[in-house]
């Protein structure tokens, strides 16, 4: 209860709470000149707010040199913990180890039925924002893309988009995982989100090849894919 407090005195200030937002979205480190510049307060003002989102480990930071000489500079990045908040508390954490595991026990039928499950999910959280636009109109290049990056968002992917000059390919980067947790405990989870991903993906395309480039459980910064489209 002490962290939870803690916690949400720390987000109950709208500037700190844009910058953690702000942090998010740029995927990458910052440092208290650029949060100063781009929020137009003073750096011992972005100082104090980065030190209190580190106090309760929703950042962390280390000093670095930044190759243009000088003294080193303190980097702020988001920390890896989960920071969850519940009222009354609840442990949907423990709930899905438990279903998963549980799946898993029944062999290639239960792996099968999860991964179906997955694409499933999937399928329908692209048709939630495909049903925000208007009945009767096919969707261009460009709105399915723009759907795709909101869906992915409310996912909690925080995704990154690039497409080939043919539009055949879209690179598409997670930097966040919704699973994390569990599936460093359980292989069978990033086949999962794997076909997760696919649902998405095939309720806007009519053929996808998704190809995993890079995976988070395996050490890398993001789960990245090559995914090769055709309309």
């Amino acid at each position: 209860m002490e962290q939870t407090l803690k916690i949400t005195n720390v987000l109950s200030d709208p500037t700190r709470y844009y910058i953690y937002q702000y942090i998010t979205k740029r995927h990458k480190e910052v440092t208290v000149q650029e949060v100063a510049e781009n929020f137009n307060i003073h750096p011992n003002v972005a100082r104090l707010h980065l030190s209190k989102l580190e106090d309760v480990n929703m950042l962390i930071s280390e000093t670095k040199k930044t190759g243009k000489g000088g003294r080193p500079s303190r980097l702020y990045r988001l920390s890896d913990d989960l920071i969850q908040l519940h009222f009354p508390y609840r442990d949907y954490m423990l709930l899905s180890k438990v279903a998963i595991k549980t799946m898993i026990s029944l062999g290639e039928l239960g792996k099968k039925a999860l991964f179906m499950t997955g694409k499933q999910f999937g399928t329908e959280v692209m048709e939630q924002e495909i049903a925000k636009k208007p009945l009767g109109e096919e969707l261009t290049f460009e709105e399915k893309l723009s759907i795709l990056k909101s869906a992915a968002t409310l996912a909690g992917f925080y995704p990154e988009l690039e497409v080939s000059s043919d539009r055949t390919k879209i690179y598409f980067q997670i930097f966040n995982c919704p699973f994390k947790e569990v599936a460093e405990e359980t292989e069978a989870v990033c086949s999962m989100h794997h076909e997760f991903l696919k649902g998405m993906f095939e309720t806007l395309f009519d053929t996808v090849q998704l190809i995993e480039q890079e995976n988070m459980i395996s050490g890398c910064d993001t789960c990245s894919y090559q995914v090769v489209v055709a309309n």
